[in-house]
Order: structure tokens, then C-alpha cells, then sequence
């Protein structure tokens, strides 16, 4: 393969390399090792996590009036990037480069083809398990819509190349081009291409991107599952009665279909155990590939150990999933799920949102940071992304968020928002929910049992006006009200009131952008 058109001269291509030769490289040239389970292991350099503040889009005539410019979308100049195309391609020119063609949404009126051109045989190896995979027909035929070019070895001069750091994702929506240089981290070529359906789907197909999860039941029902890291997402959705669309990122299209992005899983391993994890535990073959794990000499992985990092991630072909919904697309969802692990105990295990709520939470994108999980938290704290995707979402969250609620009048879905957090008090004296009473009452939100048991009877929380069961099929009734396990009404109503506020005060930046409908969605502040 000739690669010349793209400024890459006397370049030698390694053309959609099978990953099993893949693998023999990257061992032969120690970038990598196999584990026990066959599964290889690598280690991405510097970089162990994605990096937002040095992700910038293009600001020219596609992206300007239409971006939310900010800390999340950063603008870079249209000469900025032309410069540093030059650089990062006369840097790869007569290098051994891994080209791969892919494509992304698994409908087909969505779809989108990716050629990537990386650096690293791993990066390739990466791309191969998270896009959607090519036939030998297609393979023949291929033309590409976007074109990601991956250099970890370059690195930009923040003093010449307008970039914050050596390191950068730079999207070009008009030249449909991405490029990334200086970090090893796998994950931003996913996540660059993820901001570039999120934006190019709503506003040229009417299609919502949702960073979530989805699955499907015998009766073809859909159930989308929004939620944060540590919220149980990949968990929750993971159930062996129903057949699971994707973990990550999916379109909810204009005929209520929700489809996937990707071909594959990209997965956090740390405490990863079969009992809590088995369908994660058990991708971890040969085709997976393992990031910034430590393993011992047999090749056994600690996934205890987070020496490197705290963020250990494995990639591998959604196929290494028993029980997955071919192809990867749903009917009509029938249940949204919000789920936050909400540290200040205050908000009830599991409730019913009105459209507005449905919105406004959305928007806010909740969850909470625990104390120890990172330096300076003592306590617990209010964590808010919008949309539960902030850093890959380029539209404002209230254009998401009025198309969410378009979807959820045509649809008739219900939202539920559910609390797999703390219970009994918060963080340090409660305790955390158990699973099998999350699950029961998602499994009775799924069947309709809950919505049955409860028609006109749900108690309305009286700060954040949500609509809570009072019963629910094998769950004890004193479970569902988080007032009464606290049994110390003074402290509860202080600390969901505090709460409560920590919500009116992140949603005042979005305010201008939202209309009374949303708005009437917000709990009582005081």
C-alpha cells in the first residue's frame, strides 16, 4: 500500500496485519508480553489515561457556531493543524506503519469507515479488537470517511505548535482527518472518534450518541444503562437472560432503533475477579490485549496492583462475549437506566423520573468521588459529567439532552434513576448497596412488575421530587427508602439538602441553554 496522498513518503505499510502477527512483533520487539491466559500485556509509556485538556477540534466554518467551546472542546487554528499535520507525517515517513481498515456504528445508514495509520504495532492491535472488522469483500472495495493518524513517538512544541503539552488529539472535521501524537494511551484513538460521531450524528442525521451501555431481553425489549466509572454500568448490563448490544457507546436513531459504535470492549481490570466479573474475566484470552497491568514471572496478573496505574484496562472483540445480540443493534428501548453511586447516601436505590427529570439528569451526569480514590478527597464529593460522557461530547448537553427528550415522548420509555452507592448513611458509615438488590429491582423495572406494584402509589421525595417505590418484588421494603435507613432524619435531610445544592450549583452553566421544560426537573435547593 502506497501511502504517499497522505504526505507519508517511503513508508512500509503492514496492511490489516492479522493480530496473531501482531502479537509475534510487538513480543519480538519487547513492547509486550504474554500473560497465563494468553492474553498479551503492554505497557502505554507516560500516558496511562486520556488526557482532556490537550484534545482539540478544529475551529472553522463546520465547528464554529456549532461546538461548545471550552474547557472540553478546545479550539486549535485551522494553521496550527496544518503545521502539525506536516510535522507528524514527515516524522512517520519511512517508518514501518500499521494501516487498518474499519468502521464504526453497526447500522448501516450510520456507518462510517476509519482507516487508522499508527505508529505502534499495539495501537493497531487496539484498533483491530475496538472497530468493527471488515470482510474480505468490503476490505477490497474500502474507502474511507476518516482518516486517524496515531504517532505516539512525536511529540509537539507547545511554544510553536499552539498546544497546551507535547501530547494532543486534534480533531479536523473539515478535513476529516484526526491526528494523535505523544501518548502511548489506547483508548484516545476510541475516544477521538467517539467525539467525532457525537457530534456529526445529531446534527446531520437527527441520531442520539449516548455514552452508555445497552442490552436486549427474550421479548426484544432494549434497556440502555447510563452511568459513570464505579457505577456498575458494564456490570448491570452484563446479564445472562439478556443479550447485551454493546458496553460503550451507542445511536439511538430517528426509527427508535439503538445501535452500537464498536466492535469491541474496553474494559477496566482493576479488582477484577471471575466471581464479580466472569464475562470481563473470562475475554482475557488470546486476541485481548492488557494495558499497565503487573504480572509475575509465570505470567499471572495481580489485578490488584496498581502500581502503574489505577486505570489497568483490557481491550478485546466484542465476539469474546458469550451472550451478545448479533448484529449489534435494538428495537425500541423500553427502559432507561441512570445509574449513580451516589456517596452521601441520600438518594433512594431506585425512582422514576418525569421526562424533565430524565433531562435534567442527564445533564448533570452524576456520581460521586469517595474518599482515598484521589489525593485531597477526605470526604465524599459531588461528581458531575454532562451527559455521562462530558469529555467526548462537542454539542452543548442541552441539545443532547432536548433530543433525549424528544426520544422519551415518542418512545413511551421509562427512566429510572438508580442509586448502586450507599446506603444507611454515607460513605465511612453506611454501607454499599447490595448487588442483588440492584439487580432484583432492575429486573422488576425490566419485567414491569415494578411500575405494576406502585402505579399512582409512588412517595415523592420531598428535596429531589423523584418518584420512589414502595414496593418492590424481593427487595425489603425498608431498603427503599433511604431516609429510613439512616434512622437519623436531621443529618439526612442536611446532607440531601447539601446534595441537592452541589446540583443547582453545577447546573447554573447550563441554565442559558435550557428551557423551562428541563429546568422543572431540578430538586429543591436550600
Amino acid at each position: 500500500m502506497n501511502l504517499d496522498k497522505y504526505g507519508l513518503l517511503k513508508s512500509n505499510a503492514y496492511y490489516q496485519t492479522p493480530v496473531n502477527k501482531l502479537q509475534e512483533i510487538i513480543v519480538n520487539q519487547k513492547q509486550g508480553f504474554i500473560v497465563d491466559s494468553g492474553a498479551l500485556s503492554i505497557y502505554t509509556g507516560k500516558f496511562t489515561g486520556r488526557s482532556p485538556k490537550d484534545r482539540y477540534i478544529v475551529k472553522d466554518k463546520i465547528t464554529k457556531d456549532k461546538v461548545w467551546w471550552g474547557e472540553i472542546n478546545i479550539p486549535i487554528t485551522e494553521s496550527y493543524f496544518e503545521k502539525l499535520y506536516l510535522k507528524i507525517t514527515n516524522y512517520l515517513s519511512g517508518k514501518n506503519l500499521y494501516v487498518r481498515d474499519s468502521y464504526v456504528c453497526s447500522l448501516e445508514s450510520a456507518r462510517l469507515n476509519i482507516r487508522t495509520i499508527c505508529e505502534l504495532p499495539s495501537s493497531d492491535f487496539f484498533a483491530n479488537n475496538m472497530f468493527l472488522r471488515l470482510d474480505k469483500k468490503t476490505v477490497k472495495n474500502f474507502q474511507e470517511d476518516w482518516l486517524l493518524i496515531n504517532a505516539p513517538g512525536f511529540k509537539s512544541n507547545p511554544k510553536i505548535d499552539g498546544t497546551r503539552s507535547e501530547n494532543f488529539a486534534i480533531i479536523n472535521f473539515s478535513k476529516k482527518i484526526i491526528i494523535i501524537g505523544g501518548t502511548g494511551y489506547t483508548g484516545e484513538i476510541k475516544k477521538s472518534i467517539f467525539s467525532v460521531l457525537n457530534f456529526i450524528l445529531p446534527v446531520n442525521q437527527d441520531i442520539l450518541p449516548m455514552h452508555c451501555s445497552a442490552n436486549v431481553g427474550k421479548d426484544e425489549d432494549t434497556a440502555i444503562f447510563f452511568g459513570l466509572s464505579g457505577t456498575g454500568k458494564t456490570t448491570l448490563s452484563a446479564d445472562p437472560s439478556r443479550q447485551l448490544i454493546g458496553d460503550d457507546e451507542h445511536g439511538w436513531s430517528k426509527n427508535q432503533q439503538v445501535f452500537n459504535f464498536e466492535g469491541g470492549c474496553y474494559a477496566k481490570v482493576i479488582n477484577l475477579n471471575k466471581e464479580s466479573e466472569p464475562d470481563i474475566y473470562k475475554a482475557i484470552k488470546k486476541g485481548s490485549l492488557l494495558e499497565n497491568i503487573i504480572a509475575d514471572k509465570n505470567g499471572k496478573v495481580d489485578f490488584r496492583d496498581t502500581s502503574i496505574t489505577q486505570n489497568t484496562r483490557v481491550s478485546y472483540p466484542i465476539n469474546f462475549i458469550e451472550n451478545i445480540k448479533f448484529p449489534s443493534i435494538g428495537n425500541t428501548p423500553k427502559n432507561i437506566f441512570f445509574l449513580t453511586a451516589d456517596a452521601f447516601g441520600v438518594l433512594p436505590p431506585i425512582s422514576k423520573l418525569s421526562s424533565s427529570q430524565a433531562a435534567y439528569h442527564f445533564i448533570s451526569g452524576y456520581t460521586s468521588k469517595v474518599a482515598g480514590t484521589e489525593a485531597g478527597v477526605v470526604e465524599p464529593q459531588p461528581s458531575f459529567s454532562a451527559c455521562f460522557g462530558a469529555p467526548f461530547m462537542p454539542l452543548h448537553p442541552a441539545e443532547y439532552a432536548q433530543m433525549l427528550i424528544k426520544k422519551i415522548k415518542e418512545s413511551g420509555v421509562k427512566v429510572w434513576l438508580v442509586n448502586t452507592g450507599w446506603t444507611g448513611g454515607p460513605y465511612g458509615i453506611g454501607k454499599r448497596m447490595e448487588l442483588k438488590y440492584t439487580r432484583a429491582m432492575i429486573n422488576a423495572a425490566l419485567s414491569g412488575e415494578l411500575e405494576e406494584a406502585n402505579k399512582d402509589n409512588y412517595h415523592i421525595h420531598s428535596v429531589f421530587n423523584l418518584n420512589q417505590p414502595r414496593i418492590c418484588p424481593n427487595v425489603p421494603t425498608s431498603v427503599l427508602s433511604p431516609r429510613k435507613t439512616w434512622n437519623d432524619d436531621v443529618n439526612y435531610y442536611k446532607t440531601a439538602y447539601k446534595l441537592a445544592n452541589s446540583f443547582v450549583t453545577n447546573f447554573k452553566q447550563f441554565e442559558s441553554y435550557s428551557n423551562n421544560e428541563i429546568m422543572s426537573g431540578a430538586p429543591n435547593g436550600k
